[in-house]
């Protein structure tokens, strides 16, 4: 049994879309229908129920079938209603992306009506030199030409002419106002190449041309602030300032405050402008005061203010813009080149700086008023804070002029005696206010002890480089400086003192190492010294203790004595090794003093003994005069000692001397005795000297030792016998058994009195 539904989707293939809904509404009525035939059949038939279930089976089986007849209806209806709806969807999306196009080159065709009607207005605004406006028409045409590049089509070939088109007449304004804002300030230079003195920046000029225009007001040209605000506009202006600004703080400015005797000159030229130009007046100062210098200065910058730069772009006038730039470069080069030579060199004159302080002030107010200085300054900063300059330049030049000191020449030498006194400054009485310490009464008696000697703790006389006395005064005063300066002053003061001796420690032995070990005068001269400052150096701390603002655990400079004593000693002790290993170079041509009897083994013994005597001498005259009296005579002594030493151990070393080696032997010893004394000169005065030269075996600890063999060598068997004296003679104090006994057998032939004689020697 076909339904309903599909009779008539068989017998018309496609339902009309307007009957739809009518066909339906019949459907779901026959439904109904059928549904209450058949509740209306099994009420009645309910007894007859089995009878009539097959037509009840029918009848539902009729129910199923209208019901997915229903189904596919709906489904039917819903793709169709679908496709519609897609179709229509299409549609729509065709006709949105059609209005999207028509907008987009309405919008075009506006862009490029404003970006015509921009250039026709930037032209016109160009010609009639109203360079403001020309600069705004260009924006709103560059605006306009950005607008057209952000659709997708700026590959279109229009729109490159246009791109092409702002480029011109960029470069064009970019002409015309860098031509007027060369007329307005026209510069004379002196070539960079010839920048080696003061004179070549005397022909440095800079015109201004601000004419002289009845609408010009407060100084400043209308056309001139045209073309400022439009490089303003156009982003050009910093650059144009940047450039005017190197230029002119290289060639006016920097001239101005370095040189004292350059001088700035502004003049009027009729219906023209102002010229500004830099003029030479002799001067006797080396750097130029900071008044001249603020004054100069001014001078430039009030020109500049009246003809160029009173112009305001936007929220900030151009001489804004031109301090922002050479500020702080001009402020540096016034700080190197002026307020650091101001100075005071001495704390008495610290309160005098006050001055310079309203003068700099005075110098920032007038610079804030015409807008070239915004905010805190670091040239008002550095000004007042005087005090800590003073300290930093006051350890400065000591250092400076200590190290000049440390690096002169050592030759130059002042006599030190014992009464020799540095000249201490005058420092402040501590105490009560009658200016006393205590009273008579209160100092301790010292009449019932023992005092020591007046020159108990006085240096000997001796010779110093004057350098080195320039350099303890140079102490002495920085330190008095320190006692009249602020804490912090004081305190810098102080350990620059300290730094002075810590730099002689270091730079003296190595700016003079060389010489040191090759001029024995030198060595002396530095020994003496070190011992010198290490002598003032236990005392110094004490003079200054109780007026410096110090720390009780600070230690003054009695730690820095060891040092100074240990570094002369080490200078000196060198220059004796390097006379040591001479004198043994000289000896060591001797031959070992064998074979004398030999002509030229003699010759060549007897000139190294002159030599050695000659070299001795020759120092002793080197240091006379120089060197301490106690340390010129161990000194000499010592080296004395160690030309015997060598020569005794040379001889001693002999297995065989024959009679005539002994005799040369015995004269070479004589030399020596006789010469050896000679050497110790240490007073120009020979009377002085003879006191010394009769004292020769306390410096010399080998000369008895010495003579004893020289008598020996010329004795006889029986004399060395009885200068030994059974071990209590002369010759047994100097000599061992051994070496007497080995003596024997080199000086004598092996013989029954020879073996005699040795068994004496006990």
């Amino acid at each position: 049994m076909t339904s309903f539904v599909t009779e008539v989707l068989a017998s018309s293939g496609k339902l009309e879309k307007d009957d739809l809904a009518s066909k339906i509404s019949k459907l779901s009525r026959k439904v109904e229908e059928t549904k209450e035939e058949v509740f209306d059949m099994l009420n009645k038939k309910y007894s007859d129920f089995l009878p009539s279930m097959q037509a009840a089976e029918e009848l539902m089986d009729q129910v199923e079938t209208v019901s997915k007849d229903i189904d596919l209806l709906k489904s039917c209806i819903e793709n169709e209603v679908q496709q519609n709806l897609h179709e229509a969807m299409t549609e729509y999306a065709k006709l949105k992306q059609q209005l999207e196009k028509n907008t987009t080159v309405i919008s075009m065709l506006q862009h490029l009506q404003e970006f015509d009607t921009a250039i026709g207005e930037y032209q016109k605004a160009l010609q009639e030199q109203k360079y403001v406006v020309a600069a705004e028409q260009y924006i709103k045409a560059r605006n306009s030409v950005d607008a057209l590049k952000a659709w997708r089509s700026a590959d279109i070939p229009l729109f490159q002419a246009l791109g092409s088109e702002l480029t011109i007449q960029r470069e064009n304004l970019t002409y015309h106002l860098g031509e007027e804002w060369q007329n307005q300030a026209v510069w004379k230079l002196p070539p960079s190449k010839e920048l080696t003195s003061m004179e070549s920046f005397l022909t440095t000029e800079l015109h201004l041309n601000t004419g002289a225009s009845p609408e010009r007001e407060e100084g400043t040209h209308p056309l001139l602030a045209s073309v400022l605000q439009a490089l303003a506009i156009q982003g050009e202006l910093h650059k144009k300032i940047k450039l005017f600004g190197q230029v002119l703080l290289r060639y006016m400015l920097r001239p101005l405050i370095v040189y004292p005797c350059v001088l700035v000159e502004v003049r009027d030229v009729p219906e023209q402008g102002s010229v500004i130009s830099l003029q030479y007046k002799e001067s006797q100062t080396e750097h130029s005061a900071p008044a001249q210098v603020y004054a100069k200065v001014l001078t430039v910058l009030k020109a500049l203010h009246t003809h160029l730069f009173d112009v305001s772009v936007g929220e900030k006038k151009v001489s804004a813009i031109l301090g922002d730039l050479i500020w702080e470069e001009m402020c540096d080069c016034i700080i190197q080149e002026c307020l650091l030579y101001s100075i005071p060199s001495s704390s008495s004159q610290l309160p005098e700086y006050g001055t310079v302080i309203k003068e700099t002030e005075d110098f920032e107010r007038s610079l804030r008023e015409m807008c070239y200085l915004s905010g805190d300054s670091d040239l008002l900063k550095y000004a007042k804070n005087v005090s800590c300059h003073f300290a930093n330049k006051k350890c400065q030049d000591v250092i400076v002029a200590a190290r000049k000191l440390m690096t002169s020449e050592m030759h130059n030498t002042v006599k030190i005696t014992p009464d020799y006194k540095l000249s201490m400054p005058k420092l402040p009485i501590l105490g009560g206010g009658d200016g006393k310490r205590g009273s008579q009464s209160e100092k301790p008696s010292l009449q019932q002890e023992k005092q020591l000697g007046e020159r108990t703790l006085c240096l000997p006389a001796c010779r110093i480089s004057e350098s080195v006395q320039q350099l303890m005064e140079l102490a002495l005063r920085t330190l008095s400086e320190a006692v009249g300066s602020s804490n912090k002053c004081a305190v810098q003061l102080f350990y620059t003192v300290r730094n002075i001796f810590h730099l002689f420690y270091d730079v003296v032995p190595t700016y003079h190492r060389e010489n040191l070990l090759r001029f024995p005068h030198l060595a002396a001269i530095q020994h003496n010294n070190c011992m010198f400052l290490a002598h003032h150096l236990l005392t110094l701390g004490h003079q200054f203790r109780p007026h410096l603002p110090l720390t009780d655990g600070v230690c003054y400079f009695v730690d820095l004595v060891p040092g100074f004593r240990k570094l002369g000693a080490q200078c000196f002790v060198a220059q004796m090794n390097v006379q040591k290993a001479e004198m043994l170079e000289r000896l060591s041509t001797a031959r070992n003093f064998s074979n004398l009897d030999d002509e030229e083994n003699y010759s060549a013994a007897s000139k190294a003994v002159r030599q050695v005597i000659h070299q001795l001498k020759r120092l002793g005259k080197v240091w006379q005069d120089v060197l301490p009296v106690n340390i010129y005579c161990k000194a000499m002594g010592t080296l004395l000692n160690t030309a015997i030493t060598e020569l005794i151990t040379k001889i001693m070393m002999l297995e065989d001397i024959s009679s005539k080696d002994g005799e040369h032997l015995h004269t070479l010893c004589q030399t020596i005795i006789e010469e050896g004394p000679l050497v110790f000169t240490p007073f120009p005065e020979e009377s002085k000297n003879r006191k010394y030269q009769e004292e020769v075996p306390v410096y010399v600890k080998k000369w008895m030792t010495f003579k004893e063999l020289s008598i020996a060598l010329k004795a006889s068997l029986q004399e060395i016998v009885d200068r030994w004296a059974e071990g209590k003679g002369p010759l047994a104090l100097e000599f061992s058994s051994t070496e007497m006994k080995s003596l024997i057998r080199a000086l004598f032939q092996n013989t029954d009195r020879r073996a005699v004689a040795l068994t004496k020697i006990k």
